[in-house]
């Protein structure tokens, strides 16, 4: 199954995300730890998207999604779950399974406690 490389625009930023899968499966957004990027799920992706619908974004600074100066962007836990939240409102996601690795945990633990319906 063919990976999609992709981009977006979330608050200002160009955000990449690779995503794989048929659009009506069950989704899998990936969260990747540090320093690392989506590309660390580069052979996760092909084992799963013939049945499920999969997401990896790269945060802000990672990656090859924007970096915006440290005096100009808060890189917390707190502010990359803002983005992350955006950026799957923007996607349209309504229902998802979170896969976190390492950095992607505190942000994806933020994205639940914020949306548990989803």
């Amino acid at each position: 199954m063919t990976t999609f490389y992709r981009t977006t625009k979330v608050d200002g930023l160009t955000i990449f995300y690779r995503e794989a899968g048929p659009k009506d499966a069950p989704v899998i957004l990936l969260l990747h730890g540090f320093p690392t990027s989506s590309r660390m799920f580069r052979n996760l992706i092909p084992a799963l998207a013939d049945r499920y619908h999969l997401i990896a974004p790269d945060y802000p600074g990672f990656g090859y999604s924007e970096t915006p100066p440290a005096d100009q962007f808060q890189y917390t836990f707190d502010h990359l779950a803002d983005i992350m939240d955006d950026f799957v409102t923007q996607l349209g996601l309504k229902k998802y399974s979170l896969y976190v690795q390492d950095y992607g945990a505190p942000v994806g633990y933020r994205l639940a406690v914020r949306h548990p319906e989803r």
